[in-house]
């Protein structure tokens, strides 16, 4: 960080949101009789029909207020279920892991929406997790896709505790933009989990490797349905803004080979934290695969802090973001945020937002609507 910016700490909203990426994206009543997905259409690829709405923001402005019924029935008319397990397993058969892929980032866009003024955390320094890596760690991993574009990319994300499927879960948290490209785009496709990746460290300094199995100790696991907020897809762009504030998905993998779920084959799961306040969070810390530069996606990084997270708002009638200090980069999106409760550890957010050149990330709070959609997306898998 240079002198620059140590001395000017504090920024007024249109500045810094100059230096934001994204690094991988009055309320009216809803009655018993409403419709969460009015004048749909087609889409392709899509497991039922996509909302098509002429006023888009009154459709969002009746989110916070829909029913357990409504969350459902977008989840079943929005969610998406990729092509066959076979064809995601055909595709990624004839790569290799160590095959060059950029994380899913952007350049900052001046033009970025302003938020409010803040207080930029400390940068911190991510440090890489000594091989091998220990089993507490597992339940991180690396999450490789196809975008819209038909480019390939990387995120990471967390298993997640499943409450139908208690010690069986199969659901991995990420970010909306690592499964959704937002306005105007769609689903991505051929997503791969590999959980505990690079665990022996088989492809650290630049090492090039043929086999899979090499950085995949717990297998491959192929995404069969994901579900992200009607905010990212209807507002997100690969800039932030307040379709970040809920940048945030759950995906639901299969095994590539074998048959026991993703949570009994890592060993454990991650509860989520919902409705935390950041009064709540102690020791927080961030994991992820960065891969853009100076990384190249190899390693599972992490950032530690002790200090109180930075909330902050692009839209402040809107859950506030979450700041920390952190040098990762493209790649890192929906890595875990986690912290501990109660003695044990939980997820509270994930990577979404963040400038490579201060140091730090941002990522979503997990309030009531983010639970709602985890619920609906639950019921209907």
């Amino acid at each position: 960080m240079t002198d620059q910016h140590r001395a000017a700490r504090r920024i007024r909203s249109a500045a810094a949101a100059a230096l934001v990426t994204v690094l991988a994206v009055g309320t009216a009543a809803c009655s018993k009789d409403a419709d969460p997905t009015p004048a749909a259409r087609a889409t392709a690829g899509s497991t039922g029909d996509s909302v098509d709405i002429a006023d888009v923001q009154n459709f969002l402005s009746q989110v916070p207020n829909w029913s357990a019924d409504d969350w459902q029935k977008w989840a079943a008319k929005n969610g998406f279920k990729p092509e066959d397990i076979k064809a995601i397993k055909g595709f990624w058969d004839t790569k290799k892991p160590s095959d060059p892929r950029g994380g899913d980032s952007v350049k900052p866009d001046k033009q970025a929406p302003s938020f409010r003024e803040f207080t930029l955390p400390e940068r911190i320094a991510a440090k890489p997790q000594a091989h091998p890596y220990s089993a507490d760690t597992a339940v991180i991993g690396r999450l490789l896709f196809v975008n819209a574009e038909g480019e390939e990319h990387s995120c990471s994300g967390t298993v997640v505790s499943d409450p139908k499927n208690p010690g069986k879960s199969n659901l991995v948290w990420t970010a909306g933009h690592c499964v959704h490209g937002g306005k105007g785009s769609d689903y991505v496709q051929k997503m791969m989990f590999i959980p505990a990746y690079n665990r022996s460290g088989a492809t650290s300094h630049g090492k090039s490797i043929d086999s899979w199995e090499e950085v995949a100790p717990l297998g491959r696991w192929a995404a069969d349905a994901m579900l992200t907020m009607p905010q990212w897809m209807q507002e997100g762009t690969h800039v932030g803004n307040q379709a970040s504030q809920f940048d945030f998905a759950v995906v639901q993998v299969s095994p590539l080979d074998g048959s026991r779920s993703l949570e009994e084959t890592v060993g454990s799961s991650v509860p989520i934290l919902f409705n935390a306040k950041p009064t709540d969070i102690t020791a927080p810390k961030a994991y992820g695969y960065p891969a853009d530069p100076p990384f190249d996606g190899e390693e599972l990084e992490h950032c530690d802090s002790n200090v109180k997270l930075a909330p902050f708002a692009f839209l402040a009638s809107r859950p506030p973001m979450l700041a920390i200090g952190c040098t990762m980069t493209g790649g890192s999106s929906g890595g875990g945020w986690l912290t501990k409760q109660n003695g044990r550890t939980v997820l509270f957010s994930n990577v979404s937002i963040g400038d490579d050149e201060a140091g730090w990330q941002a990522g979503p709070t997990l309030g009531a609507e983010a639970k709602k959609m985890f619920d609906a997306f639950v019921a209907q898998v």
